[in-house]
């Protein structure tokens, strides 16, 4: 069974305590250190499990424990410091990393996306138990429909893309989607509005009001030019 072995030098106990569950993502990095008295060492590695905090990478080096590692994603080109804290496996060698500034961007959108869906399946059974506003449960509903239509529209787009086919009509979708959603705010801040929730002084009001004109006057000058139409 494999497990985490200290190797030559033991590991201090706080480095022992993951601080958040790792994802199952393949990212592909880059691995440069040094070890003192030889030569700069650089190696290809994938990233096997990756959270906030740290990852597995599997790689044919084994950095000594305690090794800065400075890391590359090779996607992205975004690069991190990272500290070898284990070495893990017996027949795959896998090295446990923690990098030295916690980031939500270096892995990746997959694991940012794997994250968030993680979350999202915790708040909806914080939901279900009931206590929300329904107000803001309305909203936050909304939002969470907005974003899953978005990325069925990017997914096909990409799709598309790769097929060499036509991705015009996949993003009309995505503008479709974009005006429902600018007119279902809409109608829901003159509701606000009609029930008082709406101040003179509540932030923002100049803002919106300056958009919403400009959006009016931009709407009345297309609605006009197919009147005859």
């Amino acid at each position: 069974m494999d497990s985490d072995r200290p190797g030559k030098e033991p590991r201090p106990p706080a480095r022992e305590q993951r601080r958040s569950g790792r994802f199952p993502v393949i990212v592909p990095v880059e691995a440069k250190w040094q070890i003192p008295g030889n030569e700069p060492l650089q190696e290809g590695a994938e990233a096997v499990e990756v959270n906030l905090h740290g990852a597995v990478l599997r790689m044919k080096a084994l950095p000594p424990i305690g090794t800065i590692l400075e890391l590359t994603n090779r996607s992205s080109g975004e690069t991190a410091q990272a500290r070898v804290v284990a070495h893990r496996g017996s027949r795959l060698k896998e090295v446990a990393v923690e990098l030295l500034i916690s980031s939500e961007t270096f892995w990746g959108i997959t694991f940012r996306l794997k994250r968030t869906t993680t979350e999202l399946h915790a708040l909806e059974e914080d939901i279900q138990s009931g206590g929300a506003d329904p107000r803001v449960l309305r909203e936050f509903r909304d939002a969470v429909d907005y974003i899953r239509k978005t990325a069925w529209v990017v997914y096909e787009w990409q799709e598309r893309q790769l097929r060499h086919k036509d991705a015009a009509t996949v993003l009309s979708l995505l503008l479709s989607e974009r005006l429902r959603r600018a007119t279902q705010l809409n109608e829901d801040i003159a509701k606000d509005l009609d029930a008082c929730q709406v101040a003179r002084n509540t932030p923002r009001i100049p803002e919106l009001l300056a958009a919403v004109e400009g959006l009016a006057q931009r709407l009345r000058t297309i609605c006009g030019s197919t009147e005859g139409v």
